[in-house]
């Protein structure tokens, strides 16, 4: 099932005494229910502006883009807003914790803005998940008293525990080693796949890209089919 469609879609900027600067140009795109898709692209070729729009952050300026079938344009701000809490997680580089916060309170902070049983036992859920990445006996360590890997680990619980449908991953693994790396990249595809997440991840590693099952490649704001799929993922 198609959750997520752009066509023909545009990002454009506004710049004060020059000419408006396009930065997305004319994408397409399909995201079904357990897709795996890695989009790899050069700094500056606009991937963070693709990824706010498919996290619904930003609007385009034209073109169709729907989510769930509706208008992405035509909702509020507040309306994506709740759409984007319910059914977008977000794994950054930048593990982006609270500090000052357990392990606990980072992974309960999106359940505060949650309904019904989610709030109410916001507590036993965000425990469940530190346990479920590993992290069952660290619920209350300081992120300044984790490792890179452990404090990766809770920004990817907090990401995911509300369940979303689509994860957005951005460069996940580049504030780690390679080995800490390949470990957490295990992980998000583990959750994706038990919970039959969409997975979108946005790198320029070969490797990462290469976990994917569809393989694009964005250059000068246009997104593309790549032309080769990286090598680590052809089979030996």
């Amino acid at each position: 099932m198609t959750f997520l469609h752009l066509e023909g879609v545009t990002r454009t900027v506004q710049l004060i005494d020059a000419p408006p600067l396009t930065i997305l140009s004319g994408v397409d795109l399909d995201v079904d229910v357990g897709d795996r898709v890695s989009i790899v692209g050069r700094s500056g070729s606009g991937k963070t502006t693709l990824l706010n729009l498919l996290g619904l952050l930003d609007a385009p300026t034209s073109g169709t883009m729907l989510f769930e079938d509706r208008p992405v344009q035509s909702l509020s701000s507040g309306a994506r807003d709740r759409l984007r809490g319910r059914e977008v997680g977000f794994i950054f580089q930048q593990f982006n914790l609270l500090q000052g916060r357990t392990a606990l309170e980072n992974v309960m902070t999106p359940l505060l803005y949650a309904e019904g049983r989610q709030f109410w036992q916001r507590a036993r859920i965000a425990t469940e998940m530190l346990e479920r990445v590993g992290l069952g006996d660290r619920l209350a360590s300081l992120p300044d008293k984790l490792s890179g890997g452990e404090q990766q680990r809770v920004a990817i619980a907090r990401s995911l525990v509300r369940g979303p449908r689509l994860i957005l991953a951005d460069e996940p693994t580049g504030a780690l080693d390679l080995e800490t790396g390949e470990t957490v990249m295990d992980l998000i595809d583990e959750v994706a796949t038990e919970s039959g997440a969409a997975l979108v991840t946005i790198t320029h590693d070969p490797a990462i890209a290469a976990r994917a099952t569809r393989h694009l490649r964005l250059d000068h704001g246009v997104l593309q089919v790549a032309s080769t799929v990286p090598a680590s993922s052809v089979p030996a």
